[in-house]
């Protein structure tokens, strides 16, 4: 009798670090970009303090199937005591649906976002940038940063976020953890100036960063923005610059570009292509060294089910967990 094996985050956290992560995204990028998965866009159901996702897909070659159910209400870590964001991952065996595993994918998206935006800087970025500046204190800024670190010799930080206590413990643990310079910014426009590269890691629905303070040359993950009515950034950087996505579909209803698109502001011409694209060479990534890259993350459910797939494996081995049958 086949089993299914449970996964706390606990179980799994060990078992699978960023440069392994790194890995298995970018192969998800490439298999997205050669037409070897499938994955609908996301299906939202909303409620009035937040929302829920539903996100599945089935990469082809690895033969990895499965679905993540992950919220997002911004209000839990002051009303409830609960993170904005916790989720669900299921595989299943794509021979016969059995279900292969349930695991805890809050830890998962985290790490999986971080690298989507670790291998977004290693394609589109200047290779000499040595400044980052993040606009958000949260999980993902820290993913960020682990995976942007993991690419590049970055040499400073700045980070801001409207709480100065959680912007000084972000810049205070990371400071002691990769031994460099990571200063609270005490505004946005201080975080980004004359950044190499800018990360957004906000729920906003408002633009948070202006064009006038977005420095030529700079490459930008918008990572906050991932349904609908969301932006971070002012619609003039998105004109200025060229615009990468991970999935046209998905970014053009809840991504960073879901706003200007709607207000007439861009057209799908405007963007230039997905990261996997780049990624495979069928389009280019960087071109010269004072345009503005940016690039519109908004979490594909490959990137989930190729790092899942990674951590049942490792899980299995290592006889992590615990395993339950649903059949008897």
């Amino acid at each position: 009798m086949k089993k299914t094996l449970l996964l706390k985050k606990s179980d799994i956290k060990d078992l699978v670090d960023m440069d392994d992560i790194l890995l298995v995204v970018e192969e998800a990028f490439k298999e997205y970009a050669l037409s070897r998965v499938q994955m609908p866009p996301k299906s939202y159901l909303f409620f009035k303090m937040g929302d829920l996702r539903i996100m599945p897909s089935y990469l082809e070659v690895p033969g990895v199937a499965g679905v993540k159910c992950v919220n997002s209400h911004p209000k839990n870590p002051k009303e409830y005591s609960l993170p904005t964001v916790m989720a669900i991952i299921e595989l299943v065996d794509p021979a016969d649906g059995f279900p292969l595993t349930i695991m805890d994918g809050t830890w998962v998206t985290d790490m999986r976002t971080g690298a989507a935006g670790g291998i977004s800087v290693k394609y589109l970025a200047r290779p000499d940038s040595k400044k980052l500046g993040i606009i958000g204190a949260g999980r993902q800024a820290y993913t960020q940063l682990m995976a942007i670190k993991s690419v590049l010799d970055i040499e400073e930080v700045s980070v801001y976020c409207r709480t100065p206590s959680s912007r000084e413990e972000f810049a205070k643990k990371t400071s002691k953890k990769y031994g460099i310079d990571v200063i609270p910014a005490r505004t946005a426009e201080e975080a980004v100036k004359d950044k190499d590269i800018i990360v957004t890691a906000t729920p906003s629905t408002k633009p948070i960063i202006k064009s006038e303070w977005t420095p030529p040359g700079v490459h930008i993950c918008a990572i906050g923005a991932d349904a609908p009515g969301k932006q971070e950034l002012d619609p003039e950087i998105l004109i200025r610059g060229r615009v990468f996505v991970d999935s046209w579909e998905q970014a053009s209803h809840s991504g960073e570009i879901n706003v200007p698109l709607k207000e007439g502001l861009l057209s799908k011409d405007d963007i230039e292509g997905t990261l996997g694209q780049v990624i495979i060479g069928e389009i280019p990534g960087r071109i010269k060294g004072d345009e503005i890259t940016i690039f519109d993350s908004t979490g594909l459910s490959i990137q989930d089910m190729a790092t899942a797939a990674l951590i049942y494996e490792r899980a299995s081995k290592k006889e992590r967990g615990v395993e339950i049958s649903f059949m008897e």
